[in-house]
């Protein structure tokens, strides 16, 4: 088993149908299957049917771009919610590295509440350490909109020193790699099983996750899985959360009710969710008249000091 997958009481993972060829013949030939060649498994595949001809369609080839470390960015997000036979539904929360493509959360929820993504990223950083950035959509509950992007849920990623990120808008290719993981669970278990809860749900995901991580060949890291280039963070989960530092002569405000702050002798509007927060006002470095205002290391607003 591969660092950081945990085992299942299950004695056998499911199986993963919906291979290309290309990743069909790497996992055959792992198995010590003498096949001669990608054609001849994508032949065989056309000739029992088991080729799509419009799914070529939707692998051309473009330009991929990745952080150079492990760690550097996760990507998060949920995958589309789906009803489970007992009622209710299931909301799978998802969370790539994008380096490695290592899935580090694959964790079936009943609700897409920040309390609860909080709860079991709060596991998976004790897991695996801390990310330097992380890139999530402008949605709930990692956003509210474009234009108001803080939730209590980025705050407490800040507080960690984490630099958060979000998508451009009407653009979920910006999330291309944890969207293409998304597809890749959709066909090869959501599409094909039925769940009855929550529990059942997760017993699924866990084995087919190990599969996934440590044995499936991914094409984009040159039919190698993708634990064969994650390592754990260095950053360690701190058991408290630390407060911001600033430098001395960066003057402070604490964010008061409704988002409001005093420099001056005015008052600006920042994002509500920093409100009781310690935040720095620094002049901008690429414009006169403009004051950014920091949390930890992150800009999260500005303040125009020539506006009336």
């Amino acid at each position: 088993m591969c660092a950081g997958c945990r085992g299942s009481d299950r004695t056998t993972a499911p199986a993963t149908p919906g291979l290309g060829p290309r990743t069909l013949h790497s996992v055959l030939s792992s198995d010590g299957v003498d096949i001669p060649g990608v054609s001849t498994v994508h032949a065989i595949l056309k000739r029992n049917g088991l080729i799509d001809p419009l799914e070529s369609t939707k692998h051309r080839a473009f330009v991929r771009f990745e952080h150079a470390q492990p760690n550097d960015l996760w990507q998060m997000d949920f995958k589309g919610h789906f009803a489970m036979n007992s009622g209710g539904r299931c909301h799978p929360l998802t969370v790539l590295d994008d380096h490695s493509r290592y899935n580090l959360c694959l964790q079936a929820l009943d609700n897409e509440r920040g309390q609860s993504v909080q709860q079991w990223l709060t596991h998976t950083f004790h897991r695996y350490g801390l990310p330097w950035c992380m890139l999530m959509d402008n949605g709930a509950p990692w956003g509210n909109s474009f234009d108001h992007p803080h939730t209590p849920l980025t705050v407490w990623l800040m507080s960690l020193d984490i630099g958060v990120s979000h998508a451009r808008p009407y653009h979920p290719q910006t999330l291309g790699k944890d969207e293409r993981f998304h597809r890749t669970l959709k066909a090869e278990l959501i599409s094909r099983y039925t769940f009855e809860d929550l529990l059942h749900a997760q017993s699924m995901f866990d084995p087919w996750r190990e599969i996934y991580n440590c044995r499936r060949p991914h094409q984009a890291l040159k039919m190698q899985p993708p634990a064969s280039r994650y390592r754990i963070s260095t950053r360690a989960f701190p058991e408290c959360l630390p407060k911001p530092e600033y430098a001395q002569d960066v003057p402070t405000r604490i964010v008061q009710q409704q988002g409001k702050l005093s420099y001056r002798g005015r008052e600006y509007q920042v994002p509500q969710a920093f409100r009781g927060q310690r935040v720095a006002l620094r002049p901008s470095k690429e414009h006169d008249g403009i004051v950014d205002v920091l949390f930890f290391r992150q800009c999260i607003a500005q303040l125009n000091l020539h506006a009336q």
